[in-house]
Formats: structure tokens, sequence, C-alpha cells
């Protein structure tokens, strides 16, 4: 590593640490030439392949414009899209593969979007799966109820369950 003062040709670590949960490594630097100190930072990088078949760093500010836009207006604080922001970026490195399609992207945003905020994530989902009609919306909001039945008649099948076993005592 170069030094960024005198631009001598080597550097000496003298402590590393993690940082970002751990996603990247802090590592403290001395120059043996003019003794000075600096911080480098490093990562393994991850791109995002675009459609066009460019490739891009992947961007975590990127990830929480988008979803910030579509919360505009909603109940949902900063924490929460730090948050979901991180998530996705953690899914996306699971996958243990250094280039990602910018759809799959996408894809692990609509998950924890929908776990965050339903409105939010019917905009999010209207402009990334390009929604061309009402009965897009439709579908999807169709989507929605059916899984809030079927996770309500889990929680009756639970709470039931809980009063068969008041019942047996």
């Amino acid at each position: 590593m170069r030094c960024p003062f005198c631009r001598y040709i080597d550097s000496r670590v003298v402590d590393s640490r993690t940082a970002d949960d751990g996603t990247a490594i802090r590592r403290r630097r001395q120059c043996p030439e003019c003794g000075r100190r600096f911080t480098t930072v490093e990562t393994a990088s991850l791109l995002v392949i675009k459609r066009s078949g460019a490739t891009e760093p992947f961007s975590r500010d990127k990830v929480l414009a988008g979803v910030r836009k579509a919360c505009q207006g909603r109940p949902v604080d900063e924490d929460a899209l730090a948050r979901l922001a991180h998530r996705v970026e953690e899914s996306i490195r699971a996958t243990g593969s250094a280039e990602i399609p910018a759809h799959e992207v996408g894809l692990a945003i609509l998950g924890p979007l929908r776990d965050l905020d339903e409105v939010a994530y019917l905009r999010f989902a209207s402009v990334y799966r390009g929604f061309e009609s009402l009965d897009d919306f439709d579908k999807e909001i169709a989507k929605l109820r059916a899984d809030h039945e079927t996770a309500g008649y889990e929680q009756a099948d639970h709470q039931g369950d809980r009063y068969s076993d008041h019942g047996a005592q």
C-alpha cells in the first residue's frame, strides 16, 4: 500500500480491526519512510450487473434511496430503512457470488420491504415489476390479502392449541 503522504511504495500494518458489522477490515498503517500513520478500510467487492450488461459496485445508499422513495409519507423511520438496507446487503452477500444481477437486488428488497410496510411494498413493486394497469395492483393486493388470511388462520390455530392445553390441565 502506497503512503498517501510521501508516496513510498510500502507500508506496515500496525493494527487491524473489523468494521461495519464484520463486512470490512480497518487497518492502521505506518509508512517506514516518513513515519506517518494512515488508515485503510478493506471490503470484499460486490458488483451489480445492470440490464445493459455494465457493472457497478453494490451501493447500500442506492438501496436506501429507492426504498426511501417508496416509503415517502409512510410511518417508517430512518433506522428501519437502514436495517432493511443492511438486511438486503447481507442476503446478497450470502449468495456467495461476487457479481449479482440488478434484478436479484430488487428481489432481495421486496421481501423485507413487504414486512416493513405493505403500501411502500406496493409502490416499489409497481415500479420494479412494471405494473401497467389496475389489474396488476389488484392481483398483488389479492396476494397480500390471501397471505393475511393464511397468517390469521395459523395464528388462530396456535391460539386454539393454547386454549386446549389449558383445558387438559
